[in-house]
């Protein structure tokens, strides 16, 4: 019997977060302010979700829009506040002017996070080179995931990417999981199961009334169902 495929959900609370895990979700990424595509979440916000639900939660560790790391001591200071709280999953992902992973901002970060899973998030997408930043990224502590839909503009485009890189798993800087989000349709699903693929990220594809409305129940478990029903 093959392993089920892992459904992630972007939670900005706690009815989010228990909406979720109703509907099958697997984890969670705790993020806040979609307007900025996401920032890292209040502590306090973690501390309740964390006590609302048992399944895997990912906190973003992001302070502003876009990808570079802007303060990076202050990150630090945050990672070791949500440390601290409780949480042992992080999200993030830095790069510099030229698009390259900024490497000292990652370090500084990882080295917080004392060997806790990460993913690297979708900066990937925005990379000028992919393959140089996974090949720098390679060994690095904790990392087992990158959240990419293949381009900047989501998986219709990224696709051919996506599958590409499912093909290299197991080479030096394709150890890590794919998670797929970004513009991700049920519709993808089959081809990204089919090519090995078995980690998929949701947004607003499970709030039906859009990001001023919670996550739906009924709208997650249609994904788990999918996922469940084509693995």
């Amino acid at each position: 019997m093959s392993k089920r495929a892992v459904l992630e959900v972007i939670a900005l609370g706690v009815e989010d977060a228990v909406a979720a895990q109703a509907g099958g979700a697997d984890r969670l990424e705790l993020v806040t302010d979609m307007a900025a595509d996401g920032l890292t979440p209040p502590v306090e916000t973690f501390a309740g979700i964390r006590a609302a639900v048992d399944i895997d939660l990912r906190v973003m560790l992001r302070l502003a829009d876009g990808f570079a790391a802007g303060d990076v001591g202050r990150l630090v200071r945050v990672a070791r506040e949500l440390r601290d709280a409780g949480a042992d999953e992080f999200v993030l992902g830095f790069l510099d002017a030229d698009g390259g992973v900024d490497l000292e901002a990652v370090e500084r970060v990882v080295s917080e996070l004392d060997g806790c899973r990460w993913t690297f998030h979708r900066a990937i997408d925005r990379a000028a080179d992919r393959d140089a930043l996974r090949k720098q990224l390679d060994g690095m502590p904790g990392l087992d995931t990158y959240l990419t839909a293949g381009s900047p503009t989501g998986v219709d485009d990224g696709l051919a990417v996506l599958l590409t890189e499912a093909v290299r798993a197991g080479e030096p800087g394709y150890e890590q999981r794919i998670l797929v989000g970004g513009g991700l349709r049920l519709a993808h699903v089959p081809t990204l199961l089919t090519a090995g693929i078995d980690a998929f990220h949701i947004g607003g594809a499970a709030r039906p009334h859009g990001w001023e409305g919670p996550v739906s129940v009924g709208a997650v478990a249609e994904w788990r169902a999918v996922l469940d029903g084509v693995s």
